[in-house]
């Protein structure tokens, strides 16, 4: 019986010395100190990620803020215009800009389209741009064409209830607001008037 006893004895003994361990002797040698370091690594790589994307938000803030903080009181937006691209009003500091709230069913609107268009061929190369607000409530493909048939050369954007609420409430188209390098609202003209007013007002501020 001993004979058979002590054999089986010193296989637990062997078995049980290879659980967490990799002594001399022990099949399969767990790779446990390469895995140890392969994990070590993964968290350096982590953090470092994690560091990265820390200092680009940091940076992402500092600019929004000193955007932020040379831009005047005319309310910020950013808007779909009509050939599917964006437009910040803010991204336009520095140049003078007369932002037009219309609609292609409002008569004096379309009056003063010509003389808008003709502004800026004429100062949108002395630090002018014209954006224009459309109002007109779904049915874009309509604006679209307008703004080609009309040969508007100038970006308009889709306005909505927040822009119109920001702008103090628009109760009367057309209703064109000067606004100056600086982002400030310096006037607001409602209703038709000639190209003359508002290249005078451009004038002043450029």
């Amino acid at each position: 019986m001993k004979k058979y006893l002590y054999p089986l004895i010193a296989m637990l003994v062997l078995f049980s010395s290879c659980k967490g361990k990799v002594p001399p002797g022990c099949k399969g040698k767990e790779p446990s100190a390469q895995k140890q370091v392969l994990t070590r690594e993964q968290r350096i790589e982590q953090r470092t990620r994690e560091l990265e994307k820390k200092i680009e938000a940091s940076l992402n803030k500092s600019k929004e803020e000193g955007k932020e903080s040379s831009w005047g009181d005319a309310p910020d937006f950013t808007l779909k215009t009509v050939d599917g691209k964006e437009l910040t009003l803010s991204d336009y500091a520095g140049k003078v800009i007369i932002l037009d709230f219309w609609a292609t069913w409002c008569g004096p609107c379309i009056m003063g389209i010509p003389e808008f268009v003709r502004l800026y061929n004429d100062y949108k190369n002395k630090g002018f741009v014209m954006i224009g607000v459309n109002l007109d409530k779904g049915g874009r493909d309509k604006v679209i064409s307008f703004v080609r048939d009309k040969k508007i050369n100038y970006p308009i954007v889709y306005g909505n209830s927040q822009i119109v609420q920001d702008f103090g409430g628009i109760r009367g188209i057309p209703a064109a607001f000067v606004i100056d390098k600086k982002g400030n609202i310096v006037n607001k003209i409602v209703g038709y008037r000639p190209g003359s007013v508002f290249e005078s007002e451009i004038k002043k501020l450029l």
